[in-house]
């Protein structure tokens, strides 16, 4: 098997990592306060990958950890938004593609805040998001539900995060106050992952402490609560990220991008088979339309992947 398709099977990989995750992080908001059980989750992950890459860690400059904090708080609030989403929301699905959103947004975030010019492709993207956003709030005659509403707000805040992380993943060039050209190094991928997912930990440590009321330990923590923090943890998190980065090193192609789009589809069915969730009419309406906007959103890439593979299928 080559590396090329290697690095798409573990992609599928990381997709079903991710999905499985939502289930995981449910089951424990359940039965802990929500902010809480990120801190735990991410204070845990956020150490075993600040492990893996110690040496690397060590050597970044005081700009590059700067940058990787600044990362985190935006990653943090997003994740703070995204569990509230996921405490008050009902249905599991639906709230994936509705986080799924910020893929779309992401080029939107880079043109108004950044002025990256942006392919025609995301304008058409973005009313064909528009309208699924629309479908899904249809039950409630345009009322959304808390959860929802806490979904899109986190949609919106990992658009920014993906741009800030992909310019702090980046070497670059700045002009500062004084007109003078500064290089932005880039910070390698697995310790900017660690301090990132850290300082969500952090966050919302902070958060929980001030907003939420604790039960004691003895009470609260039972071994299956203590095993859906893990897996989280351990397999959603940071098993998902060292397995992203690995299937990322395999291949300078760009599909797989593409790949990491059934995210939302997988939660769907797993959420059907894991909850029993079903959909209505209007609910499968709204996140087909959704998920069409991330594919014309990405179709660019998904072009090139289909003539690259085309190109691969034809015989010598």
């Amino acid at each position: 098997m080559s590396n090329a398709h290697k690095s798409d099977l573990f992609l599928i990989i990381v997709t079903l990592l991710a999905a499985i995750s939502w289930m995981f992080s449910k089951e424990a908001v359940l039965l802990m306060p929500p902010l809480l059980f990120m801190a735990a989750r991410f204070l845990l992950a956020g150490g075993l990958l600040a492990l893996v890459s110690y040496r690397s860690l060590k050597r970044l400059s005081a700009d590059q950890l700067s940058r990787s904090v600044g990362v985190g708080l935006v990653f943090g609030t997003a994740m703070s938004c995204w569990i509230m989403g996921l405490f008050h929301g009902t249905h599991v699905g639906e709230g994936a593609f509705l986080t799924s959103l910020g893929v779309v947004i992401v080029p939107i975030i880079a043109r108004v805040i950044f002025k990256e010019p942006q392919p025609a492709s995301t304008w058409i993207a973005i009313p064909i998001a528009v309208a699924g956003l629309a479908l899904l709030s249809l039950k409630n005659g345009f009322r959304p539900e808390l959860g929802q509403l806490f979904f899109v707000m986190a949609a919106f805040i990992f658009a920014l995060y993906f741009t800030l992380n992909t310019r702090a993943a980046n070497q670059r060039t700045v002009i500062n106050r004084r007109g003078e050209s500064v290089e932005k190094h880039r910070v390698p991928a697995l310790p900017l992952t660690a301090i990132a997912l850290l300082t969500v930990g952090v966050l919302t440590l902070i958060e929980s402490l001030l907003l939420e009321s604790w039960t004691p330990a003895a009470e609260a923590f039972s071994p299956i609560l203590v095993w859906w923090i893990f897996a989280s943890a351990v397999i959603g998190t940071a098993g998902r990220f060292l397995l992203q980065t690995y299937a990322q090193s395999l291949s300078a192609n760009s599909h797989g991008v593409v790949i990491l789009v059934l995210e939302p589809v997988w939660v769907a069915l797993f959420a059907a088979g894991w909850f029993s969730e079903t959909m209505v009419a209007s609910q499968l309406a709204g996140c087909g339309l959704i998920f069409a906007a991330l594919l014309v959103n990405r179709w660019g890439v998904i072009s090139k992947a289909l003539k690259g593979w085309l190109r691969h299928r034809k015989p010598v």
